[in-house]
This record gives structure tokens, sequence and C-alpha cells, in this order.
């Protein structure tokens, strides 16, 4: 069955896909281009735990994405919605913010597909 039409969750998901690998990858690139030190694996990682306040968020981030990865890894089965994998390796080489919600949206469609069949 043929998803007809996205629903307004649809493209509230469909809307935080785009704006999580684009605003990332803004302050990735301005880091790459204008930073003082060079892009490399190490010094991104130092810069999530640079002080208390980063620390903070960057942990924040990592319990959160655990948890959201073993929702998606069940509701992909539960679904039987293909390509889980690509969802694990975008957030490592976009970010979470875009494979989060994309996952939402696909999921939606799923749902929606479902409910047509």
């Amino acid at each position: 069955m043929k998803v007809k039409e996205f629903t307004p969750i649809m493209w509230f998901y469909l809307i935080l896909t785009i704006a999580g690998a684009v605003v990332p990858w803004f302050f990735n690139l301005r880091q790459a281009l204008y930073g003082t030190e060079p892009f490399t694996v190490t010094n991104f990682l130092e810069a999530g735990v640079a002080n208390d306040f980063v620390s903070s968020i960057t942990f924040d981030f990592f319990i959160t994405a655990t948890a959201v990865f073993a929702f998606m890894i069940i509701e992909a089965r539960r679904l039987k919605m293909k390509g889980l994998v690509w969802y694990i390796i975008f957030t490592f080489l976009i970010a979470f913010a875009f494979t989060c919600p994309l996952f939402l949206f696909n999921r939606e469609r799923a749902l929606q597909k479902i409910k047509i069949g």
C-alpha cells in the first residue's frame, strides 16, 4: 500500500529532519572553516566535555540517544520497517537530530500503511 498523503505530524517530523541535518552541520562547517583547532575525532569528543555545562548536554544526548535507539530497534521490528541500520549510521555521519525525526516520519508512514491496508 502506498501512503496517500502526509499527516500534520509527518510534516512536523519532516521539517525537523531537514533542520536536524542543516543546523548541526552549519556549526560543524563553521568550526571546520573558522575554528582554531583542526577537526579530529579526539578534538570533537574533547569539546563535548570541555566543561560541566557542555558535559551535561553531551551526556544528556548519549542517554537519550540510547533510549531512542532501543525504541527504533523495537519499533522497526514490530512494524517490519527496513533500513534500520541506516538510521544508526547516519546518526554518526549526519546527526541524531536528523535521524530521530526521520525515523519518526517513516514510522508514521508505516503506521499509515497498516491503517490503509
